[in-house]
């Protein structure tokens, strides 16, 4: 039987991959100090949560605690699993709480669930009951209308003397609905609301606010804020200039720059006419990597509907998808790209610091959380720091 070489032995993977993810630690870590700063006399967190938003947890997640995070948000038992040997005295909040079978890992990993509905917590109660006291958080719903108690029961438990004694929650949590529409009267409606359930938990902390509330002022930040995709340079508050350093930059290996004459067509369905002649860039990039097919240049409804699609930039040009994105490959037009400035095996950024991840997702019809927890499987990646 012939011996297969599976490992990349000649030369740095990253430097001949076809797709690569340049990830700045140094950027992560200096959103963070700014969040932490935003958030005043609150503590600030770290949500990093979905792999810390496609970045890694592991690497985001070692450089957010030797920032000074001490309060973690995960998904998932799993995720905080994971994260716990990279933040080893922090508190790790679960944030979609515990489910019979995991006991050992929350226990074990001294990871905190927060509790969203009665059956979890008829399920945390009777397991503490039977293992001992163990810190929790509860999640109430103040009209998002997704996880968490209903505000009612939850200040009727927050009153009830006959409740167990090991009801005895370290955080509450609330989550907004509209906080990236300051505007938004919902906002206000919330944070009402959740006054009440802070006054009614008097000396337990409270958290409300996650990026975008960060940014609505010192009246939503209470004892904790979370914030999640600011950290990881994403916009927070929509039609707001965004103040974050970008952290993400994506990138495509160019497989070949082609000609084309005026009146071909260029990709599927033929639904992109060239009105000149032109040079074409083919990316090794598509929808399986998360760069969607929405972000086509034609030949979808968007287009159709008058909104423009996606850029990418390389060596100083910002250049256009032509046609549709396939499966594993994107075209790009870069005939006003001179001759000498591109050409097979150089880089497309697809977003980064010259194309900022939300004007993508804008194109995409989405939004940036999307774009970045949706990155596929096939990106080497590359950390880096800026020692101090």
């Amino acid at each position: 039987m012939t011996d297969f070489d599976d490992t990349f032995s000649d030369g740095d993977e990253f430097d001949h991959a076809p797709l690569r993810l340049t990830v700045d630690l140094g950027a992560l870590a200096d959103n963070w100090r700014d969040m932490k700063k935003r958030s005043g006399k609150a503590r600030a967190a770290a949500v990093v949560k979905a792999d810390a938003y496609g970045m890694g947890i592991e690497d985001c997640g070692t450089t957010l605690y030797h920032a000074g995070a001490r309060d973690f948000f995960v998904a998932t038992v799993a995720e905080g699993v994971t994260l716990r040997p990279h933040a080893p005295e922090a508190r790790i909040f679960v944030l979609s709480g515990i489910w019979p079978g995991q006991e050992n890992h929350v226990f074990n990993n001294d990871l905190v669930p927060v509790i969203a509905s009665e059956e979890q917590l008829a399920f945390w109660m009777s397991t503490l009951a039977e293992r001992g006291d163990h810190p929790f958080a509860l999640h109430v719903d103040t009209g998002f209308n997704r996880l968490g108690l209903p505000l009612e029961d939850a200040l009727f438990l927050a009153e009830d003397i006959s409740r167990p004694a090991s009801f005895d929650p370290v955080l509450v949590l609330s989550h907004l609905a509209c906080a990236d529409t300051p505007s938004a009267a919902m906002n206000k409606v919330q944070l009402e609301s959740f006054r009440r359930v802070s006054a009614a938990f008097e000396g337990v902390e409270s958290s409300l606010s996650a990026s975008a509330g960060i940014f609505l002022g010192p009246d939503y930040h209470f004892d904790l804020t979370r914030p999640g995709i600011a950290l990881y340079g994403g916009e927070a508050v929509n039609d707001v200039a965004n103040p974050m350093r970008p952290v993400a930059k994506a990138e495509a290996r160019i497989i070949q720059v082609r000609e084309a004459g005026e009146g071909q067509t260029v990709s599927y369905g033929g639904s992109f006419l060239l009105k000149r002649a032109s040079r074409l860039a083919i990316a090794s990039v598509g929808y399986a990597d998360g760069y969607q097919r929405s972000l086509s240049g034609s030949g979808i409804p968007l287009r159709e509907m008058g909104y423009g699609g996606a850029y990418g930039f390389i060596n100083g040009h910002r250049v256009p998808v032509a046609g549709r994105v396939t499966m594993d490959l994107t075209i790009f037009d870069v005939t006003d790209v001179p001759d000498n400035a591109v050409r097979a095996g150089d880089y497309i950024e697809l977003f980064g610091p010259n194309v900022p991840v939300d004007e993508v997702a804008r194109a995409a019809g989405t939004i940036g959380y999307e774009m970045l927890t949706g990155l596929g499987l096939r990106y080497a990646r590359q950390y880096l720091f800026d020692e101090e």
